[in-house]
């Protein structure tokens, strides 16, 4: 998509996304602060509801941790009844982790606080084109973390 004559051309998608990406984690520190959580931990908390049952390093892997980084998380969430580790009956060297009910409570409480703060910028769209722009965003989501749209 060009500019139009005269029109200042559009900035690349990472001169964009990058600083809005900064600005939000910026906004959700204070909250996730609030409910006791570090943003890896959050990142632990939101992975582990996509699929109930991970490996530790499926789980590193999903989000971009060093499977080292994400051991402390783990033993704080875990610590904190939040999540479980459990052998996998079928390779007793590898833990599979679950959230607890607690684990989902916290999480959902602060995705909500999270989302709710997000509203200071989504509010700047127009609702008319609100949903779009969301649908749009995980589109682009999805095709970065090479899964297909749904």
């Amino acid at each position: 998509m060009n500019a139009a004559p005269g029109d200042a051309p559009r900035p690349d998608l990472a001169a964009m996304v990058v600083p809005l990406g900064r600005a939000l984690m910026a906004a959700e520190q204070p909250v996730l602060d609030a409910h006791g959580l570090t943003m890896w931990a959050y990142a632990v908390l939101c992975h582990l509801d996509e699929t109930p049952l991970r490996t530790q390093a499926a789980l590193a892997e999903a989000i971009h941790a060093d499977k080292t980084r994400i051991i402390a998380v783990l033993d704080d969430l875990e610590s904190r009844e939040l999540l479980t580790r459990r052998p996998d009956p079928k390779d007793r060297r590898v833990r599979l982790l679950t959230l607890t009910p607690e684990g989902r409570r916290l999480r959902d409480a602060a995705r909500a606080a999270v989302q709710d703060g997000e509203e200071h910028l989504l509010g700047r769209i127009p609702a008319a084109d609100r949903e779009a722009f969301l649908r749009n965003l995980n589109v682009l989501y999805r095709a970065s973390q090479g899964r297909p749209d749904r």
